[in-house]
């Protein structure tokens, strides 16, 4: 590997990688060094660029905590994240639409039983969520395991305040034996993604804004079924047609009824305003994955 020049160095290194065991790993790495030294070439990435662009990622990288993953928030506002949810998850017409995961789901949430409110504290206008979990051959899932989390009215998740020392907006759910689930949790809000950071830096370089739409997240799993992750957004938010992450479908969009002071669905009488939420989520079957 003498002389290596522009022209030449590309097959240099896909030599280097003929011996790599795993043919994936192989055909993954291979592209992606085709592809960065065509990105190379074509712009003519100076030293002092390729410098800055080395430091962004290290910045990425130091930004992240247990409690936030900035190169999720990098793959999501570069559309990566959405694209690889559409390549991985093609579903019939009848299945609910996946989208982005996002950066501020939490494992082991508290279980809570069908009714509960997932607020915990949470500030923000009551909703009332009525669902259901079906297949696409139109029979309930029960038993189905339910995994929500959302912002509260400041658009804030719990993860990101630092005086809590419980959960809030996040729980688990079974279904019961119909495929059902209801609960309380507050009204979801557009907020903007975290700023502070590369990724904010990147968005304000580029004059592009930050915003989400309001939505609640969900992922919704039962045996002989794949597994969605998705989210349901606020019909009528000002960012629908512009979300920062462009996770929006038309399908995923619910209509989240407005109600003055009054009897809630749970029975209980709201000194204010609140929501509800009606929506259907159908599951894929596990056979069509792959």
């Amino acid at each position: 590997m003498r002389n290596i020049n522009e022209d030449t160095i590309t097959a240099a290194v896909l030599e280097s990688l003929a011996d790599t065991p795993s043919p994936r790993l192989k055909e993954v790495m291979s592209a992606l060094v085709r592809h960065l030294h065509d990105l190379a070439r074509e712009v003519k990435l100076t030293e002092q660029e390729w410098m800055q662009g080395i430091e962004f990622l290290t910045a990425t990288g130091q930004k992240c905590t247990d409690k936030r993953q900035e190169f999720i928030l990098l793959s999501d506002t570069l559309g990566l994240s959405m694209l690889t949810v559409a390549l991985n998850h093609s579903k019939s017409a009848q299945a609910t639409e996946a989208t982005v995961f996002g950066p501020f789901h939490v494992p082991g949430a508290p279980v809570l039983p069908l009714g509960s409110d997932i607020a915990n504290g949470a500030k923000g206008e009551p909703l009332f969520v009525d669902a259901t979990v079906r297949g696409t051959d139109g029979k309930p899932v029960a038993g189905a395991v339910v995994d929500v989390w959302e912002a509260d009215a400041e658009g804030l998740y719990d993860l990101q305040r630092t005086d809590l020392d419980h959960p809030e907006g996040r729980a688990v759910f079974h279904a019961d034996g119909e495929g059902r689930l209801h609960f309380k949790a507050v009204t979801p809000v557009a907020y903007p993604i975290p700023t502070d950071g590369p990724v904010g830096t990147m968005l304000e370089a580029t004059r592009r804004h930050p915003w989400r739409p309001a939505h609640v997240h969900f992922i919704v799993q039962a045996p002989g079924y794949e597994t969605l992750i998705t989210h349901v957004f606020k019909d009528g938010d000002a960012y629908l047609d512009s979300d920062a992450v462009f996770g929006v479908r038309s399908s995923l969009i619910g209509d989240f009824q407005s109600h003055p002071a009054g009897v809630a669905p749970d029975g209980s009488t709201q000194a204010g305003p609140f929501h509800t939420l009606r929506f259907d989520f159908v599951l894929e079957p596990a056979a069509r994955q792959g």
